[in-house]
């Protein structure tokens, strides 16, 4: 799952980015190429660039669910704080689970998964 790309919100924090990026993964931190950006550009840039967002932002849901925003996918955070405790639940969820066109809220002992539809 390594060859898959991810665009890391900034509420998820740059060190929660490094950590994926040093494990191999291809990483873009909003913080880094978009700062301040609204959701909406957020999920645009996400959609245009083939990236799976990485978000602590329930209201990437609203975008996904109720405004039907196209996306390649988004990832929820729901566990604590540590972004290495976060790496290793997403690193779960990857090698376990098809996560392209999902909408997925991660926990650190749970994952819920919900495909998006078009």
């Amino acid at each position: 799952m390594k060859n898959m790309r991810f665009l890391v919100d900034e509420c998820t924090g740059k060190r929660f980015a490094n950590l994926m990026e040093e494990e191999g993964y291809d990483v873009l931190f909003v913080g880094d190429v978009m700062l301040s950006a609204s959701d909406e550009e957020i999920m645009r840039r996400s959609e245009e660039d083939d990236r799976i967002l990485i978000t602590d932002d329930k209201d990437f849901g609203e975008l996904v669910f109720r405004l039907r925003r196209p996306t390649k996918g988004v990832i929820l955070l729901r566990s604590g704080i540590n972004p290495e405790k976060r790496l290793e639940a997403l690193i779960k969820l990857l090698n376990n689970h098809e996560i392209k066109e999902k909408f997925i809220v991660l926990k650190e002992n749970s994952v819920r998964i919900r495909k998006i539809r078009p």
